[in-house]
């Protein structure tokens, strides 16, 4: 087991060679009570799992190909007794075990998700993707120690995953330490400078600090590189809003609702902005120019990544991607970052 000081050297250690210049000290979260922030923004994983009317019964020789058809039409329900049924005739398949936890954990079935990622690292406790997404299972369980034992155990043996680094940024910010969760993000940015979510994720934290003008760089970079999330305008709306500039959050706002016409939060905080003029100290703020300076930020930090670290392993898909055949293959796993200017969601 990690202790917390052992996960702290690892995150200060890596960051090191990542950054220009490293975070601070750890210092709490302190949540903000303001129903604005509260009621503006929701919590949602980047992909919503579609639900299955009936699930019909499974045959018990149901091929892998069948389990990871219904899973990648999203049918996670019907995927999850598929993928158990098989684990049943193919025990020792880690991809199996892995993929029935990450169908059940979309599905909702948190106990059934965590008892097939233990059996994945059962068979293979190296299996770095069970061991992440065991993390995040555990930090929906509201469980962030335990968490943060799995995550680093793959940053131990491998500092260039951005997906590790990018759910350790969402343990840290469940324990309460900001800087070691703000180090984490940079990290994953530093490895990938097109993971929008630790941008995202980054930005909530500043908001949750109050920290709405540093907030705004990381914001409008991750709209810029996936204008279609609709919950990265709306938090984008919020720092700006909470800055004084309420033309560019009533813009922001808007631009959610374009994004997804069903998002009411952010019609709600459009209908607050609505005919608010900008603070009377502040400039006309320009969006792009702050994505273009953060853009240029993180090239800094990468080039002091890249002048002493590993090759980085970067990206990450929007959908699992599991075995392609039955029984082997390699495989990743849908973006499990914080959405919102809210509670961590994997």
């Amino acid at each position: 087991m990690y202790t917390h000081i052992q996960a702290r050297a690892i995150a200060i250690t890596a960051m090191a060679t990542l950054l220009a210049a490293a975070c601070g000290g750890s210092r709490s979260i302190h949540r903000t009570a303001d129903s604005d922030v509260s009621s503006a923004v929701t919590t949602t994983s980047p992909s919503t799992p579609t639900p299955s009317s009936a699930t019909p019964p499974v045959a018990a020789n149901v091929s892998y190909a069948t389990a990871e058809s219904a899973f990648t039409a999203h049918r996670y329900a019907d995927a999850v007794p598929m993928f158990d049924a098989y684990t049943v005739r193919h025990p020792d398949n880690v991809w199996a075990h892995y993929m029935l936890g990450v169908s059940a954990w979309k599905a909702g079935q948190l106990d059934k998700a965590r008892d097939a990622f233990e059996g994945a690292l059962a068979r293979d406790p190296t299996h770095a993707k069970s061991l992440i997404n065991l993390g995040r299972v555990l930090l929906e369980e509201q469980r962030p120690s335990e968490a943060l034992d799995r995550i680093n155990q793959v940053l131990a043996t491998d500092s260039g995953s951005g997906e590790a680094w990018r759910v350790l940024g969402r343990v840290q910010g469940s324990l309460g330490h900001r800087d070691e969760a703000v180090a984490a993000y940079r990290s994953a940015i530093a490895l990938d400078s097109t993971d929008s979510w630790s941008m995202n994720n980054m930005g909530l934290l500043l908001i949750d600090e109050g920290q709405y003008a540093d907030a705004m760089g990381p914001l409008a970079r991750a709209v810029q590189l996936d204008s279609g999330v609709a919950v990265f305008h709306n938090n984008l709306g919020i720092a700006l809003e909470r800055s004084g500039y309420m033309t560019a959050a009533a813009t922001a706002y808007q631009d959610a609702l374009d994004a997804d016409s069903s998002y009411a939060k952010a019609g709600v905080s459009l209908a607050r902005v609505a005919g608010r003029r900008d603070a009377a100290d502040v400039q006309p703020v320009d969006v792009a120019a702050l994505s273009q300076q953060f853009a240029d930020q993180v090239r800094s930090w990468r080039v002091g990544r890249d002048s002493g670290a590993a090759t980085a392993v970067c990206g990450e898909p929007a959908t699992p991607v599991s075995p392609t055949t039955e029984g082997g293959g390699s495989g990743g796993r849908t973006p499990a970052p914080i959405d919102t200017a809210g509670s961590p969601k994997p």
